[in-house]
C-alpha cells in the first residue's frame, strides 16, 4: 500500500506545528486547556482559513481524525517531558518546529492549488494562508505580534514554494520533499541571520 505525498505531509505540518504551539503556551505560561487550544489551532488554523476562502464548508476540517491524534500525542509527549528541551534550547525548537510547519504546508497548500488548476495568484495565497496561518492565529492568541508581519521573511518562503510547485519545477514526490527541506533551512538561516524584508519607516520632523 502506498502512502499518498499529501498525507505525509499533513502528518509532519500537523505534528510540527502542534509542537510549535505547545511550546509557545508553555513559554507563555498557559494552563493545560490553553496549551491543548493553542496546539491545535496552530496545527489546524491554516488549513481552515485556506478552505473556507476556496470555498469548502467547515466540515472538512473534520475528516482529518487521524492528523488529530496526530496533534494529541505531540503535545501530550512535550507535556510529559518538558525538561527534554533546556531552558536555553525553548527558542530554538519554537522556531525549529515552526520552519518545519510553514515548509510542509506552504507546500501541501501550493500543491492543492495547483490541484484544482487555480491561477499563480490563488496558488501563492492558498501557500502562504496553509503555510503561515496557523502560526499568526497562534501568536494572536498568545500575544504576540505574528511573525509573519514582522519577522525574517517568513511568508517570502510560501510565496516561494508557491512559485517552485506552479512553474513545475518541482513536479514529483522527491522534489517535494527537497522543498520542504530546503525551506526549513532558509526559514532557519534566515532567522539566526536577522534576514528581513525591507521595511518602510516614517519619518519625524
Amino acid at each position: 500500500m502506498t502512502i499518498d505525498i499529501w498525507d505525509i505531509l499533513n502528518v509532519i505540518g500537523t505534528i510540527a506545528f502542534a509542537l510549535s504551539g505547545a511550546i509557545v503556551a508553555m513559554e507563555e505560561d498557559f494552563d493545560i486547556l490553553g496549551l491543548f487550544i493553542l496546539g491545535f489551532i496552530t496545527a489546524f488554523g491554516g488549513g481552515a482559513i485556506r478552505n473556507l476562502l476556496i470555498g469548502l464548508p467547515i466540515s472538512a476540517l473534520w475528516s482529518q481524525g487521524q492528523a488529530f491524534y496526530f496533534a494529541l500525542v505531540a503535545m501530550l509527549f512535550i507535556m510529559v517531558f518538558p525538561n527534554l528541551i533546556t531552558h536555553k534550547s525553548w527558542r530554538k525548537a519554537e522556531v525549529l518546529t515552526d520552519a518545519i510547519g510553514l515548509a510542509t504546508f506552504s507546500v501541501q497548500g501550493a500543491m492543492y492549488a495547483v490541484k484544482l488548476h487555480q491561477p499563480l495568484s490563488a496558488v501563492i495565497v492558498a501557500a502562504v494562508l496553509t503555510g503561515a496561518g496557523g502560526g499568526i492565529v497562534r501568536d494572536t492568541l498568545a500575544g504576540r505580534k505574528p511573525g509573519v508581519l514582522r519577522s525574517d521573511v517568513y511568508a517570502g518562503w510560501s510565496i516561494l514554494a508557491a512559485l517552485a510547485i506552479y512553474f513545475k519545477i518541482v513536479h514529483n514526490d522527491s522534489g517535494y520533499y527537497l522543498l520542504v527541506l530546503i525551506l526549513t533551512s532558509l526559514r532557519m538561516i534566515g532567522y539566526w541571520r536577522q534576514w528581513h524584508l525591507p521595511k518602510i519607516k516614517r519619518k519625524v520632523t
